[in-house]
């Protein structure tokens, strides 16, 4: 693979990430533009008089063809502004990079929890898969996938914060990471419910990508020059199980951002979740547009990385599109 077609490969993969991002951007505008309601009624209430309501209308853009808002907005958000709240006029660029730094740890501390249960869990119960010890892992990695997010939420913070209590139950400090001890300790309890719960379907995916590999004829033939099977799959076996684990790892993350949605509502947390259900509610629709946009945008974001990941680990996939 020459350095030439490795750098096409990667512009040919940003441009369809960018014309991925384009259609949902329309989608993500037009279908909002479905939902009951208008906002110029709710600013200006029952008794509005129809000289009113075309004042805030004209003010807020909305007498304009929506080609001409579309273009306002998806203009802005390539500079970086994301418009200001129809109802209060706060900039949502700053109010979503300040609710970022509790959705962000959020996601990330789940995957760290998922990925701590899921790799070494799922390579055990590969390594026994014929013992009991294996199928207990297997039968409780099923329980897991079945068992509800919001349900293992609420038994948490029974256990760790009504019968002992050690951690918070709801709430983010009011001045955030200024006080770091008590952001940590307020994130445990969601970070737990979130990653337990991905952590469980990693776990079977990692003991199935395990499998694959230890009955591989690679693993087979590196056994049969010396080496054990656990020095067999440590040098060889890992980097190939890692492929289709990191495909399935993208989805994982892809599902905590938008799982993340109800574990912030359970915990009262104040991030990009608890903000989109709030704005919905009060059909703030330059919000709300933002806020769906910046989700999707990270969920496409991670699929394109998880397909660079790929090419990295095992450099044989081929290198189109």
């Amino acid at each position: 693979m020459t350095p030439g077609a490795v750098l096409w490969y990667l512009v040919r993969r940003a441009g369809l990430l960018v014309i991925a991002l384009a259609v949902a951007s329309m989608l993500d505008f037009a279908l909002l533009r479905l939902l009951p309601g208008d906002v110029a009624e709710t600013i200006g209430g029952l008794d509005a008089t129809p000289e009113r309501m075309a004042a805030i209308r004209a003010d807020l853009g909305l007498d304009r063809s929506l080609p001409e808002q579309y273009l306002s907005w998806i203009g802005g958000v390539v500079r970086g502004d994301f418009g200001h709240s129809q109802l209060n006029g706060t900039s949502v660029g700053a109010e979503l990079g300040q609710k970022l730094t509790v959705t962000g740890p959020l996601v990330f501390g789940a995957l760290l929890v998922a990925l701590c249960l899921a790799v070494p869990l799922g390579t055990w119960a590969a390594l026994r898969n014929r013992s009991r010890v294996g199928g207990t892992v297997n039968a409780v990695s099923q329980l897991g996938v079945a068992i509800p997010g919001l349900w293992l939420a609420m038994l948490l913070v029974l256990l760790f914060a009504v019968q002992l209590p050690w951690l918070p139950a709801q709430g983010f400090p009011v001045d955030g990471w200024a006080e770091p001890g008590e952001a940590l300790r307020s994130l445990v309890l969601p970070c737990l419910a979130l990653g337990l719960t991905e952590g469980a379907v990693l776990v079977r995916f990692v003991r199935s990508a395990i499998l694959g590999v230890l009955f591989s004829d690679y693993l087979r033939t590196a056994r049969a020059k010396g080496l054990t099977r656990t020095q067999a799959l440590l040098r060889h076996g890992f980097r190939n199980a890692a492929v289709p684990v990191t495909a399935i790892l993208g989805l994982q993350v892809a599902t905590s951002i938008v799982g993340a949605v109800v574990i912030e509502r359970v915990f009262t947390m104040p991030g990009v979740g608890s903000m989109l259900l709030a704005d919905v509610g009060n059909r703030d629709l330059v919000k709300v547009q933002g806020e769906v946009l910046l989700i999707v945008a990270a969920v496409l974001v991670i699929g394109f990385a998880v397909d660079i990941v790929h090419r990295l680990i095992d450099p044989r996939l081929e290198v189109r599109v």
